[in-house]
């Protein structure tokens, strides 16, 4: 099923501000809160949509992109290795970007909703926060021939990753692990609070253990008790083909490490497109402008353009005006959601010299009172504007 528009989803205009979207997105997640809807999965689809549009829309970068590009500028398929953020939340994102908005992680109380660690959420069995490692950024630099045809790309990347000596525990032995005598292992403590949903119960991590529920009374050696070391990774993924400028694709699991058995962070590659020289992208197609002379442009010519894939050879028809634009479909970039692939434009353009000789001066003026070069100019030439709008239409 199609996705729904993000201004659609929080009942917004586009012309929102950052308080109005956030309003919006506290009265939806209010409303379809999995506590107040206990076995509806329509409202946590709700919840969930609300979750993700709000990420987007409150977020400058990712609300630019998706203004221009639609949902096409925020996921796409990318094989294994992941695919667009803007998509495939999580409830441990929902909650902690809930959290956000509400001051916290609420539970019982008066207000009527209940711990958001019931639904996995960032927190183990025992109730303790599960590490997350953070993600790194990378750009990654593409040529037009690798938008066009997608590439696989191989980097290496500095990263944090587990330390061999102790596993990522962080502690030389097992045995020098304690359980938080502040939190019991639980890694949260928690107090009541008045709020404008009546009273409830607020739950914050521990700050002794910071929200691990244990404390290391050896650390190892190696690592200092992180359970993390810098080294080095090279790391494969595949870009899609009908990438754009500015678009992020991520490389789950390729971030930086956790301790602790903890989720590893994601690797985000932001898009960056090399300028061609001789062909300008306009969305999905590709503009060429090509030169030809007065005699080419009167008697008809043929002429090699440059394409993604080498040249290609058009013809120039007798009595061709400056300023006619040739399609040559589907010969332009492929969109990403796979329907079909622009055009190559190419605009063609007469070279009028701007120095002549005295020889060629006098065969001008022979030809300048002839009928044939007397200005006739249908009404398409006189819509020069309308042919630019169709150029880019």
């Amino acid at each position: 099923m199609a996705k729904r528009d993000y201004y659609e989803v929080l009942g917004v205009q586009k012309s929102a501000s950052a308080d109005e979207i956030k309003k919006a997105y506290r009265k939806m997640a209010i409303k379809y809160h999995p506590d107040k809807n206990p076995g509806d999965k329509d409202a946590e689809e709700k919840f969930k949509e609300a979750a993700e549009a709000y990420d987007v829309l409150s977020n400058p970068e990712k609300k630019q992109r998706y203004d221009q590009f639609g949902h096409a500028g925020m996921s796409g398929a990318a094989g294994g290795a992941g695919g667009f953020s803007g998509g495939g939340f999580s409830m441990e994102d929902i909650f902690s970007q809930f959290g956000d908005i509400f001051g916290g992680h609420f539970s019982g109380g008066g207000g009527g909703f209940s711990g958001f660690s019931n639904f996995g959420g960032g927190r183990n069995g025992r109730g303790a926060r599960v590490q997350r490692g953070s993600d790194i950024r990378i750009r990654v630099k593409l040529s037009l021939k690798e938008i066009v045809h997608g590439v696989e790309k191989k980097v290496k990347i500095n990263k944090m990753v587990l330390c061999p000596e102790c596993g990522g525990k962080g502690a030389v032995s097992a045995a020098d692990i304690q359980t938080c005598d502040n939190c019991h292992g639980t890694g949260v403590v928690s107090k009541v609070v008045q709020t404008m949903f009546g009273q409830m119960q607020s739950q914050a991590a521990c700050p002794k253990c910071n929200g691990e529920g244990k404390i290391i009374t050896k650390p190892c050696h190696k690592c200092g008790g992180s359970g993390l070391i810098k080294d080095s990774e090279e790391i494969s993924f595949k870009i899609p083909a009908g990438v754009a400028q500015g678009m992020q694709l991520t490389v789950q699991g390729k971030g930086n490490a956790a301790k602790s058995g903890g989720i590893n962070g994601d690797l985000l590659v932001v898009i960056e497109e090399e300028p061609d020289k001789e062909l300008q992208r306009d969305g999905n197609d590709l503009i060429y402008s090509l030169f030809i002379s007065v005699p080419d442009a009167i008697l008809g010519t043929s002429a090699e353009i440059p394409a993604v894939d080498g040249k290609l050879r058009i013809k120039i028809e007798p009595g061709t005006q400056s300023g006619k634009i040739l399609r040559l479909r589907g010969k332009g970039i492929p969109d990403i959601n796979g329907y079909g692939s622009g055009d190559l434009l190419v605009y063609v353009q007469v070279w009028i010299p701007k120095s002549t000789t005295a020889e060629e001066r006098a065969q001008m003026e022979k030809l300048k009172d002839a009928p044939n070069f007397a200005p006739k100019p249908t009404s398409d030439d006189k819509n020069f504007f309308d042919r630019i709008k169709r150029m880019f239409s």
